[in-house]
């Protein structure tokens, strides 16, 4: 899993770890305060555009359902045929799940729709920040590696700026943005 970063418009930073598809992507941040459901909140055509944040702690454990037609034409265990939300960030994501109806896990079909997901991400802080200042911009960006013994910050436009001694140290490597 790589190391990705939530910017809201307010200069927020949420880091977390991707498990779906590695892009950068940009949308509205809102939360899904569902305890289940995930295949067919991120198939609603209403979250086209957003980042969608769940609120329950834990998303993957039972899969994703294959997709089905009903007579009607309706999907069976879906609202569309593919997944409308730009990304969707959880608090812990389950690499392992279980459901008799089950065809493959969550960040798999993430992946095939090209989708990015988040993981480790504290849902409920995010979630306090978008109800505190409403309606709110949001970006994922994949993170950099910087080597330790020559630590820069890089800036916008790829230019180097200053050494950051003061940054902590998280075992032989920094990460930043």
């Amino acid at each position: 899993m790589r190391n990705v970063t939530l910017i809201l418009d307010d200069g927020s930073r949420f880091h977390g770890k991707s498990f779906g598809y590695e892009k950068p992507v940009a949308g509205e941040v809102v939360f899904n305060t569902a305890m289940s459901g995930y295949p067919e909140s991120l198939t609603d055509p209403s979250y086209a555009g957003q980042l969608m944040t769940l609120t329950y702690p834990l998303a993957g454990n039972y899969g994703v359902p294959p997709f089905t037609l009903e007579p009607n034409g309706l999907a069976t265990f879906m609202e569309s045929e593919h997944i409308h939300a730009e990304a969707i960030i959880v608090s812990d994501y389950s690499e392992n799940y279980s459901h008799w109806n089950a065809v493959e896990s969550l960040g798999n079909w993430l992946k095939r729709e090209q989708v990015p997901g988040i993981t480790g991400i504290d849902t409920r802080e995010l979630t306090k920040v978008l109800r505190e200042h409403g309606v709110m911009m949001g970006k994922i960006v994949l993170s950099k590696r910087v080597i330790r013994s020559s630590l820069w910050l890089m800036m916008g436009g790829g230019r180097m700026a200053k050494p950051m001694p003061h940054l902590p140290w998280r075992g032989a490597t920094a990460w930043l943005l």
